[in-house]
């Protein structure tokens, strides 16, 4: 007899959750077959220090086929689900086309970036999902603090070595802090000009930094970033993007050559190409992550619509901590489906946040316990190790050798502006020159992250919205007691292609929710003045 073939699409933290799970339950006992467009797990909560040369690459990637015994994988991108032949048909990294046929089918797709109609943003940005996006953003860095030191004329030097990150979520606090101490200790190897050091904006409309948690850790938050340097404006996000700078909300022009896109995510339009019942483009499931009326159909992390038990009504918010715990909840209930088992009902309270802020400052609630300083530090890095599935040593040894060495800040060059475009839904892969352009999934959306009527009726009602319900927000990403989340850390990494077809910008609100965006790749533009230093040296590695 045929063993039942179990099917699933995406990576991420729910997905490959959902795979180790089944490995461990049904051994030999069904086909597992895991489709994705790498071949490693990235846990996103780290990428930050990639991109601040802290840690090396291949630190924050686990491999699939390393650590997922009896999980057969697939790389390629889901193109289309056909629910009535079971099959999902897939094109592989060299172009080619197959189908996967299954009895079960685990839909973990995860999201896209959400682009707002702001014009210029899509041509002019870049966002941090993916390894490509980090290790672009650190060369870019890098090569705007060289240019700005040997610049002779003080607006180049200044603009150059301005750089602005828009979102004062996870991922945007956590850039602009480890942003800043990366390039104060470029500066210190590479003077400015008398007077000047790298200047940092983060922006959001949002009324405080990470809305996300709770006054105590936010005021801290808020308190180290403003120490070390960084220009915290709330309230205050993007209104046009151009190359020589961007101009603000409040009416004010930065001139800049970097922007960083951190505004948030919107679930991957494979789940709203299927034709189902979506809240908010995400799948709508019951408690048991299955799909009403599918029984052969499930779904978790980012692309699932999962009702909060906790708070009736309501569906979790997109998250790496629920989108873990959620993968091994759908990983029993695939079983249990197949006769191995019980299955049961996703049911999870948040246990706290951790975020990284550089050196050996966090800020840090775990269990509701509010924590800052060097002990939130130590709690963060061990939440992290605890919570990594794989590299633990290599992690440990790379955070001991940068706190005992300086950084190497070099320029790579193996990452272009024009191979990690803000507009794609794959951030996972860098854009290859030649490649064919993607339009499969075109129906779908309007450009990979582009945003909705409903996304963009009202900024308040999005800042609102990215901490009550986040689908359109950024995931939360480091939260001890949970996987932390970042797109998410959290999220299950995108599947769209590399060569999707760019949104079109138009005229429209400014950007809201959590921001953060990436460095550009600026070749002429002029930039935003970096602020005088004060009077006590800038805070440098830890």
């Amino acid at each position: 007899m045929a063993r039942p073939r179990i099917l699933i699409v995406g990576a991420g933290f729910a997905g490959y959750q959902t795979a180790r799970t089944l490995s461990r339950l049904m051994r030999h006992r069904a086909e597992v077959t895991l489709l994705n467009p790498t071949d490693y797990f990235l846990y996103l909560p780290l990428l930050p220090q990639v991109a601040a040369g802290i840690l090396e690459p291949r630190r924050v990637t686990v491999s699939l086929s390393g650590t997922l015994p009896r999980v057969r994988l697939v790389l390629g991108e889901a193109d289309a689900i056909d629910l009535d032949g079971r099959t999902v048909h897939y094109t592989g990294p060299e172009g080619e086309g197959g189908t996967l046929a299954y009895d079960r089918l685990v839909l973990a797709a995860g999201s896209v970036n959400k682009l707002l109609p702001i014009p210029g943003v899509a041509e002019h940005a870049h966002g941090f999902r993916g390894l490509p996006e980090a290790l672009y953003l650190r060369d870019h860095v890098t090569r705007q603090v060289e240019l700005a030191a040997a610049a002779d004329d003080p607006e180049t030097c200044a603009a150059r070595c301005t750089f602005v990150v828009v979102g004062a979520g996870y991922t945007g606090t956590e850039v602009a802090a480890q942003g800043q101490l990366f390039t104060d200790a470029q500066v210190r190897k590479h003077p400015l000009r008398r007077g000047m050091r790298p200047r940092w904006l983060l922006l959001d409309i949002a009324e405080r930094v990470l809305p996300e948690l709770d006054e105590h850790l936010s005021r801290t938050a808020d308190a180290v970033l403003r120490e070390r340097g960084v220009d915290v404006r709330m309230g205050t996000s993007v209104k046009e993007a151009t190359r020589e700078g961007v101009l603000l909300t409040d009416g004010e022009f930065v001139p800049t050559r970097s922007l960083v896109w951190c505004v948030g995510v919107r679930p991957d339009p494979l789940a709203e190409s299927m034709g189902l019942p979506m809240e908010r483009g995400r799948l709508l499931v019951d408690p048991h992550l299955q799909v009403p009326g599918r029984p052969e159909l499930f779904a978790a992390g980012d692309a699932a619509a999962v009702p909060d038990l906790e708070k009736p009504g309501q569906y979790t918010p997109m998250t790496a901590q629920h989108a873990w715990r959620q993968g091994k909840v759908a990983g029993r209930n695939v079983a249990a489906s197949l006769g191995h088992g019980e299955r049961r009902a996703y049911s999870h309270r948040d246990l706290g946040f951790v975020v990284d802020l550089g050196g050996v400052k966090a800020a840090a609630n775990p269990l509701g316990v509010p924590l800052s300083g060097p002990l939130a530090g130590a709690v963060t890095r061990g939440y992290h190790l605890a919570a990594m599935p794989g590299n633990r040593v290599r992690v440990a040894a790379d955070w001991l050798l940068d706190a005992v060495l300086p950084r190497q800040a070099v320029q790579l060059g193996l990452v272009r502006s024009w191979s990690v475009p803000l507009d794609t839904a794959s951030p996972e892969l860098a854009r290859v020159a030649g490649h064919p352009e993607d339009s499969s999934r075109s129906g779908a959306r309007s450009g990979p992250g582009a945003a909705t009527a409903e996304d963009t009726r009202d900024t308040t009602e999005q800042a609102a919205a990215a901490v009550e319900n986040q689908p359109g927000g950024e995931p939360a990403k480091n939260q001890p007691g949970g996987e932390p989340a970042r797109n998410q850390p959290g999220g299950e990494p995108a599947r769209s292609r590399p060569g999707g077809e760019p949104a079109k910008n138009q005229p429209g609100p400014p950007a809201g929710g959590e921001t953060g965006g990436k460095a550009r790749d600026g070749e002429g533009a002029q930039t935003p003045g970096p602020v005088r230093r004060s009077d006590t040296p800038a805070e440098g590695d830890a």
